[in-house]
């Protein structure tokens, strides 16, 4: 086993900050959409071809993986970055803002992408580690259900590169740069869909008394539908149930024959999303049938809960004070949004972290926002760490 200070400490990526900044902007100014990412998986394959990784290209659509074995070890780990943008325009002002019409890294992918290839290249150079390393740069974490880390998955990534435990991160704004912020067992959100369609008997809306109102059936299910939270699931759990969205008719006078509602719902615990999707389905049957209509429910699972294995958060817990201190580790609250990295814990013991972006940060997903380059050292640091000591234990 290795001594302490044999492993990566920041100190040792302070003289790449340069370089890691300039990949980071050139990956900003030029980004690219979920399925798009052709240039983006060129870029990154190149620079780890050039560092001697054996590098496979267009794993799930524009998916590159990244192996080195250095050493006897038996133990391989896996750490994943996204490299998809959004469909927004820019508003930062920054020098090295979008050059494309309509697409940001609001998001920070082009910042989690910069960390890994930073670690990539740490890796390389000192061959620190004893075992094999997996690195995943996954296509169009953006795409809704159907989005990059299941095709990857699909694509045969566990059988193709074989690893035991696996790792990501995602920026978040509110927290101080080059911190960290972790919590094992659920941290983000299943998140699920719902549209449903009620038909009624539309008319004349002097003359209600001949039509089935589908607007009435849809404004009752919508009130009952609150109920599916506060009067089904313990309290002691979480869950949301918003109906977002309510489309029928288009004049005042006449009652249409159907009214369509779209429903977005969230939850941190596989037992409550099943209980809210069996609740939601009784009531659109039951609801519209007591107002003799109708109704038709397409219910969408989308990613499941980021459940994090308590010994893979923990062992990251202790890499990340050793690194930065446990004054700069702290719990993360549960996040209502949704990660498709969920589908890889699904089959791998792992952790997914959060690393600070600043407390000025924008929000994510905002057309001013910007991934903070004093996090890159610290992520970058704490993936080579990370790897050396999971590989020497």
């Amino acid at each position: 086993m290795s001594l302490d200070n044999d492993f990566a400490r920041l100190s040792d990526f302070e003289p790449m900050e340069a370089e890691l900044t300039a990949i980071r902007r050139h990956l900003h100014a030029h980004p690219e959409l979920s399925f798009e990412e052709a240039e983006t998986a060129r870029f990154v394959a190149e620079k780890l071809e050039s560092w001697g990784y054996e590098v496979t290209r267009n794993v799930g659509g524009h998916g590159v993986v990244a192996r080195m074995t250095v050493g006897a070890g038996k133990k391989s780990i896996a750490i994943r970055a996204d490299m998809d943008a959004l469909p927004i325009t820019e508003e930062t002002g920054r020098p090295y803002a979008s050059t494309v019409a309509g697409k940001m890294h609001a998001c920070g992918h082009d910042g989690h992408t910069t960390i890994l290839l930073g670690a990539a290249e740490y890796l390389a150079r000192t061959r620190r580690f004893n075992g094999t390393v997996n690195l995943i740069f996954q296509p169009a974490e953006e795409a809704g259900a159907l989005s990059g880390a299941p095709a990857m998955i699909a694509d045969g990534l566990f059988e193709r590169f074989p690893f035991d435990v696996i790792f990501g991160l995602h920026n978040h704004p509110g927290a101080p740069e080059g911190t960290w912020l972790m919590r094992s067992g659920p941290l983000m959100a299943a998140a699920d869909s719902a549209e449903i369609i009620i038909r009624g008997k539309g008319g004349h809306a002097s003359r209600p008394h001949l039509t089935i109102d589908p607007v009435v059936v849809a404004c009752n299910l919508v009130v009952s539908l609150q109920s599916v939270v506060s009067r089904s699931i313990d309290p002691t759990q979480t869950a949301v149930v918003t109906v977002g969205a309510i489309h029928a008719g288009e004049a005042a006078n006449v009652i249409p024959e159907s009214a369509k509602l779209l429903l977005s719902i969230r939850s941190f615990d596989p037992k409550v999303r099943d209980t809210l999707e069996a609740r939601i389905r009784r009531l659109t049957e039951t609801i519209p049938d007591g107002y003799g209509a109708t109704a038709e429910i397409e219910y969408t699972r989308g990613h499941p809960v980021v459940l994090n294995s308590e010994a893979e958060t923990e062992f990251a817990r202790k890499v990340a004070e050793e690194l930065v201190g446990a004054d700069k580790v702290a719990l993360c609250n549960l996040i209502p949004g949704s990660e498709d990295f969920a589908h890889f814990l699904e089959h791998k013991p792992g952790s997914f972290l959060r690393l600070g972006n600043g407390v000025e940060s924008a929000i994510l997903h905002s057309a001013r926002y910007d991934f903070a380059d004093k996090s890159l050292t610290a992520g970058a640091a704490m993936w080579a760490r990370l790897t050396e000591r999971y590989l020497d234990d």
